[in-house]
């Protein structure tokens, strides 16, 4: 049978422990983890995988929880396979299963006992700003904003952010709000707008929480000082405030031996 038909590989042979890199455009999922009611990363993930093992479920892990509208260009999923398609015929088989906004590449072993949110080191994850005339190109993968901001203050008041901070102010109630930012980088070139957040890990919503932080600095409405106020305040900064989620995309997950205070990604 040809790897792109419809019927079923069934299963045979060992298990054998895979990883992936996974892509996907957030707009239409309901986030990556699986939901009963409505569409998901990890839905669409596992109903191509349990096509190609005989109906059987496939349970299909990733290093983080992308939310409700997040996109992902390295997402990392891991999951057990039993059949006897080698892993270039699997990847081949998958992707020719899944739908047109999400797909996986670099399909490889992995140790039997591999999880991606325990193996990943750090998560980096980039929200986009179309700062220019309205663009429908950029419009399901950018928050467009026509009033100019000025990227120097951005970029020094993500400054904020870096270290270990209780990070309570800046996303939802957690056990452990403690996270570690690595790097918080603002760059524009012509009307494009990228800031670049890296962290062992995040507290959901803290990147679109940050961001509309650093907007504001942008906009004038705040400076570097009370951005700095906002997070050792622990109460919600700006109200609970988020940019939107068409903008952020986890751009980059590391693998390796993670910290000891490495938490799950939830953003």
């Amino acid at each position: 049978m040809s790897l792109g038909d419809e019927q079923d590989e069934r299963p045979r042979g060992r298990a054998v422990r895979y990883r992936a890199r996974c892509e996907y455009d957030g707009t239409d999922f309901a986030g990556f983890q699986y939901q009963q009611n409505a569409r998901s990363v990890q839905g669409e993930l596992e109903t191509a995988l349990a096509r190609l093992s005989g109906g059987e479920r496939v349970v299909v892990e990733g290093a983080g929880r992308t939310d409700t509208g997040v996109h992902a260009t390295d997402q990392v999923i891991a999951f057990t396979y039993r059949g006897r398609l080698s892993g270039a015929e699997l990847q081949r088989a998958v992707n020719a299963r899944l739908p047109r906004d999400v797909a996986i590449r670099d399909l490889r072993r992995a140790p039997g006992g591999f999880r991606p949110r325990y193996a990943a080191r750090y998560r980096e994850y980039r929200y986009t700003v179309w700062n220019g005339p309205r663009s429908p190109l950029h419009e399901r993968t950018a928050l467009w904003l026509r009033d100019p901001l000025d990227i120097d203050a951005m970029a020094s008041a993500g400054s904020a952010f870096l270290g270990r901070h209780d990070f309570s102010a800046f996303g939802t109630t957690d056990r452990s709000p403690v996270r570690t930012v690595y790097a918080v980088r603002v760059r524009k070139a012509g009307s494009l707008v990228t800031i670049d957040v890296r962290a062992n890990a995040f507290l959901r919503g803290q990147v679109r929480r940050m961001v509309a932080g650093l907007l504001e600095v942008g906009l004038g409405k705040m400076d570097e000082h009370g951005l700095r106020a906002a997070l050792a305040a622990r109460g919600p900064a700006l109200n609970g405030a988020a940019a939107p989620a068409k903008g952020l995309c986890l751009r980059r997950v590391v693998l390796g031996r993670p910290p000891m205070d490495d938490k799950e990604d939830e953003e």
